[in-house]
């Protein structure tokens, strides 16, 4: 069970790898848009400040563009993970960096089927989408639940990654539904650290310390 931060924020990053909860990134071209930086530039950034599993996302439109790009993120660093859209040359992708020992990040992920086919290309994780095929009305946790099942029956390696999570609920229902990883926006990972109620109770343990020692408030 892992958290990975879905984020191309360095301060964002910065915070979370300071609390030493967090197990990975991933960043995808909307997350980096969103900075206003340089694609380069800001996966150099990251990777200057992280020592953890980050999926990079290639962006290339045909094969051999791809194949290029990825062996050019994965020079960068041995931390970089490829990420790769679930697509027929996608696949092909996932095949050749897997046995060049490349690891890789299957995504837009949206049906077991795809899943399957990712594990069999020799993904090292896929990243079924959740909130995304809940906006279609589709239940992207019991997917998660059938993609778990079949890799578990079959004894698949590929990881299940789960994404597109846009509240704490989806967190335990992704994990409990067998997702070994979520990853999360930032917003969503400090949601997870608190309650009302802890908040509550830190300030009433503390007043009532207060009292029992005589030290005034």
């Amino acid at each position: 069970m892992k958290i990975f931060l879905d984020t191309a924020n360095l301060s964002e990053i910065k915070n979370a790898l300071d609390d030493g909860l967090i197990s990975g990134l991933t960043t995808n071209p909307t997350l980096v848009a969103k900075e206003g930086k340089d694609y380069q530039e800001t996966v150099d950034s990251i990777l200057n400040i992280t020592n953890i599993p980050t999926s990079i996302e290639v962006v290339s439109d045909n094969f051999e563009q791809m194949v290029e790009e990825s062996i050019k993120y994965a020079a960068l660093s041995p931390q970089v993970v490829i990420k790769i859209p679930c697509s027929r040359d996608g696949l092909k992708l996932v095949r050749v960096l897997s046995k060049k020992e490349i690891k890789t990040n299957v995504t837009l992920v949206y049906t077991a089927n795809q899943a399957f086919l990712s594990g069999i290309a020799g993904a090292t994780y896929i990243s079924p989408f959740i909130n995304r095929l809940k906006q279609i009305s589709t239940d992207g946790i019991n997917n998660i639940e059938k993609i778990s099942s079949v890799f578990a029956k079959h004894s698949v390696d590929t990881k299940i990654l789960a994404a597109s999570i846009r509240d704490s609920y989806q967190v335990t229902e992704a994990f409990l539904a067998g997702a070994d990883i979520v990853t999360l926006p930032y917003s969503i990972y400090t949601e997870l650290l608190s309650h009302p109620l802890t908040e509550t109770g830190i300030t009433t343990f503390r007043e009532d310390y207060e009292k029992v020692v005589g030290v005034e408030g």
